[in-house]
């Protein structure tokens, strides 16, 4: 049977509740136990996928097609473990689940009802995703006190009656915040937050604190007074200058070590940090610095491009190089000029989005690209991109454009998928997940890679138009990738230039901290050979 973490967060949001959890199973990992980690969300949406991203912040996808909360990709990056669709709940999710049943007449006519129906369904949802696992980690999402968390915490509340108390562990991510003012740390906040998670019947084992200056023992003993916990129980965790600082720390500090002892599970065996040491050191030392320029249609939410960014940094690491990522929104390009924006720049990286706003700013950006040579990569609409200014201004095609800028148009050199046709009006569906991709013996793909065929994972609704593939290779951009079993384009590039490649796929899902992505890793490689 897994045992459990449930980790909670008190008194503000955005406190590192899942950084915590990535970091906390990154420990195990390292201690030889099989992990798994689960996101709950207690919004209404069944999925992230039609989330805006200015204010949720990016859409992560898994292999199975999922579109899932951010955190999935912390988890991922930090356990080195693919997840799916199991790893996601919401109570969208959970709640239109239990009405298709009701409607189908599972519960025989009874009141359907939050307690037992609602709870015990995301108890068996949670208990499902436990099967092979040997520790799962649950981060409840949002704040103690929230109306639409109460389901959830009264679930992982009972859990430790359905399993055993001695397979369960509440771990409480709370704030101690500094009031400028008084010079001085406030536990209140705190006290009332665990006091709020009493209320409902959950006594949290460990409290970790997030403080922005150091606690003396003192503090700790209160906190550990007032929360009856052990003061050995009160994690403290300051600011870190890296989230990949976040593992070594909460080791030091021997959360892991308290886990496994609340959980009865042998940790003779101390895990090995050495791979997260090199990262850390490479990160905050490496003696050169590289600035990218991220043209992006979101780019003033800080999580909109968040596995963009951090490939970038993994790329980094690999290469000692420190990445600047200097954010450039494509509406500023159309009007403040390409020149203007991207001046110095060592490298360009043009991600994913949706709609037409911006476009031409990017495709000026492609341009200057690659009439300058300096390193590009695209991301789907980016790769998109790069081929409707290939088609524009090299093959002459005049009107070359996408049928998102036109959807009036026939045939665009960038079209709706073929399964999209005809439902485009009512929202249609997207290819999302993993698909084989078979490379071209001796293209950048197929060295970067040094394989011949690789799985991404793609999320998109438009795809490139093969009327014009011939016309576009005869002028040089090359087809480099190509779906296997369907004639779809995944991968192009330009010969002869330092790196010029757009992937239709999202590489930056799979790259990790200790293993960047291979396009992500040659394009800074790229960008450092442009110092």
């Amino acid at each position: 049977m897994a045992k459990y973490v449930f980790i909670t967060g008190g008194v503000v949001s955005s406190l590192g509740k899942g950084i915590t959890a990535a970091s906390l199973g990154t420990l195990l990992k390292k201690r030889g136990f099989k992990v798994s980690i689960i996101k709950v969300d207690p919004y209404l949406n069944v999925d992230a996928g039609t989330m805006n991203p200015f204010q949720h912040g990016e859409v992560f996808v898994t292999d199975d097609g999922a579109e899932t909360d951010l955190d999935l990709g912390h988890y991922e990056r930090f356990i080195d473990e693919p997840l799916s669709d199991q790893n996601t709940v919401t109570t969208g999710k959970i709640y239109s689940g239990v009405i298709e049943k009701e409607r189908c007449g599972a519960y025989l006519g009874g009141t359907v009802q939050v307690i037992p129906h609602i709870t015990n369904d995301i108890q068996e949802r949670l208990t499902k995703a436990g099967e092979g696992q040997d520790v799962v980690i649950i981060e409840i999402g949002g704040t103690v006190g929230d109306i639409e968390g109460l389901p959830f915490l009264e679930a992982i509340r009972q859990m430790a009656s359905r399993v055993g108390p001695e397979n369960a562990v509440y771990c409480h991510v709370t704030l101690i915040p500094w009031l400028e003012a008084a010079r001085e740390l406030k536990t209140k906040p705190t006290q009332h937050s665990v006091q709020e998670l009493r209320r409902i019947g959950i006594l949290p084992n460990i409290l970790v604190c997030r403080t922005s200056h150091p606690m003396d023992e003192g503090m700790k003993n209160k906190i550990a007074l007032f929360c009856t916990v052990p003061p050995g129980a009160v994690i403290e965790v300051p600011d870190e200058p890296t989230i990949y600082q976040v593992p070594l720390s909460l080791h030091q500090r021997n959360l892991d070590g308290l886990i496994l002892k609340y959980l009865s599970l042998p940790f003779e065996k101390e895990p090995d940090l050495s791979d997260w040491r090199l990262v850390v050191d490479r990160f905050m030392n490496a003696p050169r610095a590289v600035e990218i320029a991220l043209v992006g249609k979101y780019v003033q939410h800080k999580d909109a491009y968040l596995s963009v960014v951090e490939a970038l940094y993994h790329a980094g690491i690999s290469h000692n190089v420190k990445i600047k990522v200097r954010s450039v929104e494509s509406a500023d390009v159309e009007t403040q000029g390409v020149e203007a924006m991207l001046n110095g720049v060592n490298g360009v990286l043009i991600p994913g989005g949706f709609g037409s706003r911006g476009i031409e700013g990017k495709i000026a950006t492609i341009r200057h690209a690659r009439e300058n040579k300096i390193p590009l990569l695209g991301i789907c609409l980016g790769m998109q991109m790069m081929v409707v200014e290939y088609a524009r201004n090299v093959c002459g095609l005049a009107g070359a454009h996408s049928q998102e800028m036109d959807p009036a148009t026939v045939h665009p050199v960038i079209h709706l998928m073929e399964e999209q046709v005809g439902l485009a009006r009512m929202g249609g569906t997207m290819r999302l997940g993993a698909y084989e991709c078979a490379l071209t013996p001796g293209s950048a793909a197929a060295r970067a890679y040094g394989v011949e065929r690789v799985s991404e994972r793609h999320r998109h609704r438009y795809e490139f138009n093969n009327t014009y593939r011939r016309r576009l290779e005869d002028a040089g951009l090359k087809v480099s990738g190509v779906c296997v079993g369907r004639d779809l384009v995944e991968i192009v590039e330009l010969p002869g230039h330092p790196w010029f490649l757009g992937g239709q796929f999202h590489a930056e899902l799979k790259s990790r901290p200790v293993r960047p992505h291979p396009l992500f890793a040659a394009f800074v490689g790229a960008t450092a050979q442009n110092l």
